[in-house]
């Protein structure tokens, strides 16, 4: 054993979700979220009462809560934490496609990992996405989820595929 001294860490727990939301992307415009929202309508994304916090290509926040979204023994279900990281990241992807291609383009998932940490009985629980790699056909992100209390819940990686406009 040594006595190094450890590597400075992170955000407090309580602190991680708000900051890096602030860090990733801007709070959702009115502008932007006219164009959006409406297409949520009969979707999952309102079925599980997710919502868009803040959003742009790089990545963005998102939120859902737990009540409606839990399995059998009360939990929030990883089928659910998953739809909720699929949804922020597929909605950055759709700016980067739009961004690339112009209006009209489209994204779609293509490969969804996670990693579920810890689970939450109650609350709402905040989907932090962050670009790894945005390309021309390409946009990948890792998604974080987070309880209230700061506590990583899932660690989720997305890759989309950028579609032209047809």
């Amino acid at each position: 054993m040594t006595d190094a001294p450890r590597p400075a860490e992170p955000a407090t727990a309580a602190q991680a979700p708000a900051a890096l939301a602030q860090e990733t992307a801007p709070p959702l415009t009115e502008e932007l979220r006219s164009r959006l929202l409406p297409a949520f309508a009969g979707t999952l994304v309102e079925r599980c009462g997710m919502e868009l916090l803040t959003i742009a290509p790089h990545g963005g926040t998102m939120t859902m809560p737990v009540a409606g979204n839990t399995q059998p023994a009360g939990l929030l279900h990883g089928g659910a934490t998953i739809a909720l990281a699929e949804s922020i990241a597929s909605i950055a992807a759709l700016l980067q496609a739009r961004a690339v291609h112009g209006e009209g383009a489209a994204a779609v998932g293509t490969s969804v990992s996670a990693l579920h940490h810890r689970s939450a009985r109650e609350g709402t629980v905040t989907a932090t996405c962050t670009a790894r790699h945005l390309g021309r056909q390409v946009a990948s992100y890792l998604v974080d989820v987070h309880d209230e209390a700061g506590r990583l819940l899932s660690t989720i990686t997305v890759s989309t595929q950028l579609l032209p406009p047809r």
